[in-house]
C-alpha cells in the first residue's frame, strides 16, 4: 500500500513582501495552480508564485497542524 504524502509550503512574491503558508496533497500540482493564479484569490490578488518552503507529512493531521502553527 502506496502512503499518501500530505505538504505544508509556503509561496511568496518576487520582493518576499507576502507569503502564504497552505496544505496539500499534491506539491507540485499546487504550485503550478499558484503560478497560473488559480491556487487562491489571496495568493493571485498578491502574485505568490514563488515556493519559498515546503514540509511533508504521511499524516495530514500532522500537516495541518504544523499549518496552523507556522501561521500563529
Amino acid at each position: 500500500m502506496k502512503m499518501k504524502l500530505s505538504y505544508v509550503y509556503i509561496v511568496t512574491n518576487k520582493y518576499r513582501t507576502t507569503f502564504y503558508i497552505g496544505v496539500t496533497t499534491n506539491l507540485s500540482k499546487r504550485v503550478f495552480q499558484h503560478a497560473l493564479g488559480e491556487g487562491s484569490k489571496f495568493t493571485k490578488k498578491y502574485n505568490l508564485i514563488d515556493l519559498v518552503y515546503y514540509e511533508e507529512f504521511t499524516d495530514i493531521n500532522q500537516a495541518i497542524l504544523r499549518e496552523k502553527q507556522l501561521k500563529n
